[in-house]
């Protein structure tokens, strides 16, 4: 599939997602961001543990800060994770990257003098890399460029929503889509304060996978090769790509979005009164939600993702696709 850069300073990355709806297998929903005490949380691992699990979470990655917390427990399935950082040269000056899969950390633990250098140590140990929280960090696009080997970033993370409104990041995600990189998306909760009397902060995010065995290196190639989405709630049931125009099944929905480059893309909304463009809706729940739904290719980019509104209000979003060459031309 064709991959086009429009930044002359953007390193190209091959898009290697793949259709998680077309693959045999099962969904696990995932939380991927979370502390205990022995970081900077106030549950400990097995309160964080028991929690999760009374939540259904089928598979948990406790992401302490420079540390891999364990805890002996067959469910949830518990994948080795955490949270390390790199310096930047400009303000905040650190980024927070999502290790996965690693089963040591470098010695001494410490920022990492580079964001690249922090990406390339997480892959060369097998491991799975995402950037935490960009909105909140206040990254750029060339942030994300020399994190080589970056498998993806926090499209949503629920602590930064919900404490500072700045954890949603899907300017960011789509400026990097439109330079031609192609970056998967986690939804989290990043809870520092689970199960806590005094104002839980879990709940709020959570990845679907589509694995077909419950183990750790299931887990761990699903992220690296795009196979889930995200949400915070609602649920993407399937997506096809047929002849350039995608068909899409979802839970009642009261829109959904075929995101594109600028002026590209369509949009159906469940209110009659609202205009929709470049789709069609194709079926309705009994309370008049969108449930399924088709879309032209886009017009002139070739690459786009879905995203959706549910009825009340949550959001789920697809890791992007690539389409066949745009049929519209720049005048």
């Amino acid at each position: 599939m064709r991959s086009t850069c429009f930044d002359p300073n953007c390193t190209l990355l091959p898009s290697t997602s793949m259709n998680p709806f077309a693959q045999p297998g099962e969904w696990l929903r995932c939380q991927l961001h979370c502390h205990t005490t022995a970081s900077d949380g106030t549950p400990t691992p097995a309160e964080l543990v028991a929690h999760y699990a009374a939540a259904g979470c089928d598979v948990l990655a406790i992401t302490d800060h420079w540390l891999i917390t364990t805890f002996d427990t067959e469910a949830p399935l518990l994948i080795p994770a955490s949270e390390l950082s790199a310096r930047l040269a400009v303000p905040p000056f650190e980024v927070d990257v999502l290790a996965y899969g690693i089963q040591s950390l470098p010695e001494p633990r410490k920022q990492f003098p580079s964001i690249e250098a922090c990406t390339q140590w997480i892959v060369d140990n097998g491991g799975v890399a995402f950037l935490a929280h960009p909105y909140w960090s206040t990254l750029r696009r060339e942030d994300y460029v020399m994190g080589v080997g970056l498998a993806g970033l926090e499209v949503w993370n629920g602590g930064c929503e919900v404490l500072q409104g700045s954890g949603l990041s899907d300017t960011f995600w789509d400026d990097l889509l439109q330079s031609g990189l192609r970056p998967f998306a986690i939804a989290t909760d990043d809870a520092h304060d689970a199960g806590s009397a005094e104002g839980s902060d879990s709940g709020l995010g959570w990845t679907m996978v589509r694995v077909q065995e419950r183990t750790c290196a299931a887990v761990i190639e699903a992220l690296r090769t795009g196979a889930f989405y995200a949400t915070t709630g609602p649920e993407l049931l399937d997506i096809s790509i047929e002849d350039g125009q995608t068909t899409v099944r979802t839970s009642p929905a009261h829109s959904i979005t075929l995101r594109s480059g600028a002026w590209d893309g369509g949009r159906v909304n469940a209110n009659p009164e609202l205009p929709t463009y470049r789709g069609e809706v194709l079926e309705r729940s009994t309370d008049g939600g969108i449930i399924a739904a088709r879309f032209e290719a886009p017009e002139f980019w070739n690459w786009g993702r879905i995203e959706m509104i549910g009825m009340e209000g949550g959001r789920a979003w697809s890791n992007p696709y690539d389409y066949p060459e745009p049929t519209g031309t720049f005048s």
